[in-house]
């Protein structure tokens, strides 16, 4: 079945998780009024993506990481000036070692992000996916969690609205969502949403979870919509019966065993100030 429709009737969260969760190779098409983004996927994650109007250019963001001096950055523009345009500014920084492939990578991944988290702002519009399209060689491909780039690019919007709308049953019970088979995914929360996180056990109502996690209401439903919407947690079909609460350490212990359950893969937890950063690698079957 052809994957296309408009965004008025799944929202771009949605769409990114079902080519995701499928694990798709090939291009999505996303336009509104005369702008046109397209996303390239292979086997589920962003390797690229391509906008007319990129919000980030390149040398400037080489130059605003210190990566790149100003000067550098005239050289190199004179000489694709010089070309006519016919190479590529990032191959001329590389040919002329003003920089090495793997800064270019770090721009180019960060210049996606930022185009993508744009997209989650899209309200109306249209959308279809190419299978088996890809990027030419000419572009510098990455790999970008489609989770981490819907956690990220909501965090950046008015959320209000977005809660009630993804989760309209305060009555209603979530637990971990359990990854697909043969799919790797990068997950990075802070430390709010993984403590949050760790009340999303299958047993409580997303009323008990906001009152237990003092965060307030709007705010924790606000976190909670950001999880479901990147498919982290999904809703339980039954309700079983309620536990009494369990000691902190102990809860932090089901959290990990949650964590295994939910991936079904091995996972690393690394502390970096305030922010907890989970690297998370599937098993091969």
């Amino acid at each position: 079945m052809d994957l296309q429709g408009s965004i008025a009737k799944f929202t771009l969260p949605e769409i990114f998780q079902l080519v995701a969760g499928s694990r798709k190779t090939g291009t999505l098409a996303i336009q509104k009024d005369d702008a046109i983004v397209m996303v390239y996927f292979k086997e589920g994650n962003v390797i690229y993506a391509y906008g007319p109007q990129q919000t980030y250019h390149i040398g400037q963001l080489l130059k605003e990481l210190k990566v790149l001096s100003a000067e550098q950055l005239e050289e190199a523009v004179r000489l694709q000036s010089e070309s006519q345009n016919s190479r590529r500014l990032g191959e001329i920084l590389i040919s002329q070692r003003f920089i090495d492939r793997s800064d270019l990578e770090t721009v180019v991944k960060t210049q996606i992000e930022e185009l993508l988290y744009s997209l989650l702002a899209w309200e109306a519009g249209s959308f279809k996916f190419y299978e088996n399209q890809h990027p030419t060689e000419e572009e510098i491909t990455v790999r970008i969690s489609v989770e981490n780039v819907i956690l990220e690019g909501l965090r950046r919007h008015d959320e209000k609205n977005m809660a009630t709308e993804t989760l309209p049953d305060l009555d209603a019970v979530f637990t971990i969502s359990v990854s697909e088979s043969n799919r790797s995914r990068d997950v990075n929360m802070n430390a709010t949403e993984w403590n949050l996180m760790a009340l999303v056990d299958g047993h409580r109502t997303l009323k008990e979870i906001c009152e237990i996690s003092m965060l307030g209401q709007d705010e924790a439903l606000v976190r909670l919509a950001r999880l479901k919407l990147a498919g982290i947690i999904v809703k339980s079909e039954t309700k079983p019966v309620l536990k009494t609460e369990a000691p902190l350490d102990q809860m932090v212990d089901r959290l990990a065993n949650l964590f295994e359950d939910y991936l079904s893969q091995k996972t690393t937890v690394v502390s970096s100030g305030n922010r907890l950063t989970t690297t998370i690698i599937e098993e091969q079957l």
